[in-house]
């Protein structure tokens, strides 16, 4: 059963000026989203924003906002064909738990200026 459904956009401008703010990036994303996405440059940045737009919305299918949990506990990893998924730490999976969800489908897109995701909840 589909427990929440939402989907965000964001402007990469946002993440290009956080990029030269010390600290910002290491706030909002897992240490394993950085690692992978900085050392690939602008292509780094449009991925950053995707996977910021994917935290936001997996607030919004939850029904609480990002209220509870840091954003860096919700690592948008890809597996070895490409598909992006979630990695739950501490509060925001709780906060999964506590909804009933077991399962979180995203997906992603970015071109130029904008990025977006998508993020469903299934639960029992």
């Amino acid at each position: 059963m589909i427990l929440g459904i939402g989907i965000d956009v964001v402007h990469v401008f946002r993440l290009k000026r956080w990029e030269k703010i010390p600290g910002l990036l290491q706030r909002f994303f897992h240490e394993d989203e950085l690692r992978i996405a900085l050392p690939r440059g602008e292509a780094g940045i449009l991925s950053l924003a995707a996977r910021f737009a994917a935290k936001e919305v997996f607030g919004k299918a939850l029904g609480t906002g990002l209220h509870g949990f840091p954003l860096k506990e919700i690592a948008v990893m890809n597996d070895e064909l490409g598909k992006p998924h979630f990695s739950l730490y501490g509060r925001a999976q709780e906060a999964l738990e506590k909804l009933g969800g077991t399962a979180v489908f995203v997906s992603l897109s970015h071109e130029r200026d904008n990025a977006l995701a998508m993020v469903v909840i299934e639960g029992d």
